[in-house]
């Protein structure tokens, strides 16, 4: 199918087949497309936890409002922001930038002090805010992946991320939790696969100039 076609496929899956699991090979890929997304500066400021075991995830049920989708999924997708962004994750960024490319100082020190800055001077909740912000194309990325692998998925804004991140003890990890994504397959039987997908045209919502 064309990538439109598997667009029109996709839709936020409220019922899950609990019996069915994605394979390794399914699952790396998303893991290779969070790693491929891109991010503002480069930075890569996002964490994604890949959560398969049951227990674990029965246990976010609660804090997910009852959205049973956490658990009937074949995995969870964590989509998480680092609670401290400053700038060792700059030098971080470009000692790798200089490992991969070979690149050399005197090009990238002038880029680096100046991001430096940029992350110097952003508060602290301007910080999470642009983190955050980025955790959402991570998420607009993995959903466009799993619709072209014909992976089933269910983004979810609708949780408790401080009880959650305690649940899952995050803070240990420097980590905020921001997004949820359950992945797998859809249950036969799920109203909502068969509904029509309901979208303005685009003639009202999009503007050419």
């Amino acid at each position: 199918m064309s990538i439109i076609e598997q667009l029109n496929w996709r839709y936020a899956t409220k019922k899950f087949d609990s019996s069915r699991s994605l394979s390794e090979d399914q699952i790396d890929t998303l893991k290779q497309a969070f790693n491929l997304t891109a991010l503002s500066y480069g930075l890569q400021t996002l964490k994604l936890i890949v959560i398969k075991d049951k227990d674990i995830r029965e246990g976010l049920v609660e804090v997910s409002f009852g959205q049973k989708q956490v658990v009937d999924a074949s995995h969870l997708l964590v989509l998480c922001i680092k609670d401290n962004i400053d700038q060792e994750d700059v030098e971080d960024h470009f000692t790798t930038i200089k490992s991969i490319r070979n690149t050399s100082d005197a090009i990238l020190d002038p880029f680096k002090e100046q991001l430096k800055n940029t992350i110097n001077d952003m508060p602290g909740s301007k910080k999470i805010d642009w983190a955050t912000r980025q955790a959402y194309i991570a998420l607009g990325n993995l959903m466009t992946v799993c619709a072209i692998e014909e992976i089933d998925s269910c983004p979810m804004e609708g949780f408790l991320p401080d009880k959650l991140d305690k649940k899952l003890k995050l803070k240990d990890h420097g980590l905020k939790s921001v997004l949820l994504l359950p992945v797998g397959f859809r249950a036969e039987d799920d109203l909502f696969a068969t509904l029509k997908k309901v979208r303005k045209p685009i003639s009202e919502t999009v503007i050419e100039l």
